[in-house]
């Protein structure tokens, strides 16, 4: 996924659904400037905090949230947080991505230029129409898709979806 991105040096990042934080992890690993990791499971954020602890990453590189993903939106958006990266992995089957694009689309949390990458199941089309975000690629591996979106700048939004 690293070679979509490109460098991610001082960029934040945000990882939803982030599970065992692998995402975040390796963007860490890369120079991302900080990194928040969002998961409900209590068992996730402990493994989380105990691989940054067992890595040596200074606490001031990532944030760990242990809450529903659509709850802590609200909340970061309030404390005025941008992220140049935003990777969500939510559960398939679910329909959980495109609540959850529509949800950040919502808020005002992406960087002026920032990309939204979705791993989703193959089936799970995002065929919502979205006007903050512009469709840029998107890669399948078996059934697993990512989706790469990047935010339209305000003024260009009107008539663009995916």
């Amino acid at each position: 996924m690293f070679n979509i991105l490109g460098d991610v040096s001082g960029k934040n990042a945000l990882e939803l659904f982030a599970g065992s934080g692998a995402f975040g992890i390796e963007a860490i690993s890369r120079g991302a400037k900080c990194v928040t990791f969002v998961d409900n499971n209590f068992r996730c954020t402990k493994a989380i905090k105990a691989n940054l602890g067992s890595l040596d990453v200074n606490a001031s590189k990532y944030n760990i949230i242990r809450a529903n993903a659509l709850s802590a939106l609200p909340r970061m958006a309030k404390q005025k947080e941008k992220f140049d990266i935003i990777f969500l992995d939510p559960p398939y089957y679910k329909g959980m991505a495109k609540i959850c694009l529509i949800n950040i689309g919502s808020y005002d949390i992406v960087s002026p230029v920032g990309l939204v990458l979705v791993e989703h199941f193959k089936k799970d089309a995002l065929d919502v129409e979205l006007e903050r975000f512009l469709f840029l690629d998107e890669r399948r591996y078996g059934d697993t898709v990512i989706t790469i979106l990047r935010k339209v700048p305000h003024a260009h939004r009107e008539g663009v979806g995916i």
